[in-house]
């Protein structure tokens, strides 16, 4: 006769006790885990300087360790219409830091549009905040008599700094695009007047630090 086998109380107080214990940290676990924030991402690649749109940002739901900062979905208005401080790549999570109130155009500036053929601008795309010089270029009538005094060196065009607020949209016909910068007070009438003919060009200024 085989004989039974004796449960000891204690033990088998301990395993339910223990077994407990495990289910509670395993749904404790997992609520953590499964906690989601509605946060915005970026839609859309967003140059620094551009003016932020409403098709610019995008909800996502993500789990997020607390110590990262994030804008929540409730927030959106408020973020449409600032700036981005920093070119904003699209999928990535959009940070409070990397918005900004400020406009391009400071106290004591002025904005004035550039409007340029292919011919007269570079290649590469541009930027808002991007440092530039518009260079004043001779007129088709003067060019002939100008160029008698290219070897003297007080004949050099003369340049403009300037930041770049936006670019606009090559035109289809043309190709000409508006670039729209800030320039001191004292410079806008005179670009301005400069522009109205024509002879303007620009060049990228090279950035700080550079060659």
């Amino acid at each position: 006769m085989v004989r039974q086998r004796r449960r000891r109380p204690g033990l088998i107080a301990l395993s339910i006790a223990l077994m407990a214990a495990g289910g509670l940290s395993g749904a404790l676990l997992f609520t953590v885990s499964g906690q989601r924030s509605s946060v915005l991402v970026v839609a859309r690649d967003i140059p620094v300087g551009n003016a932020i749109t409403d098709a610019d940002l995008a909800p996502a739901s993500l789990a997020l360790d607390p110590a990262v900062k994030v804008v929540p979905t409730a927030k959106k208005s408020a973020m449409v219409g600032q700036r981005a401080a920093v070119t904003l790549k699209a999928g990535a999570l959009l940070s409070p830091g990397q918005v900004t109130s400020a406009s391009l155009v400071k106290a004591g500036e002025q904005l004035v549009g550039v409007a340029l053929k292919p011919s007269q601008l570079p290649a590469s795309r541009l930027s808002p905040g991007q440092k530039v010089l518009i260079v004043s270029t001779p007129d088709p009538a003067q060019a002939s008599a100008g160029a008698a005094k290219q070897a003297d060196p007080a004949a050099a065009p003369q340049t403009l700094a300037a930041t770049v607020v936006a670019v606009g949209v090559a035109a289809p016909a043309t190709g000409v695009v508006v670039v729209d910068v800030a320039v001191p007070s004292a410079s806008g009438p005179t670009l301005a007047a400069r522009v109205a003919t024509g002879a303007v060009a620009l060049i990228v200024a090279a950035q700080d630090g550079g060659s």
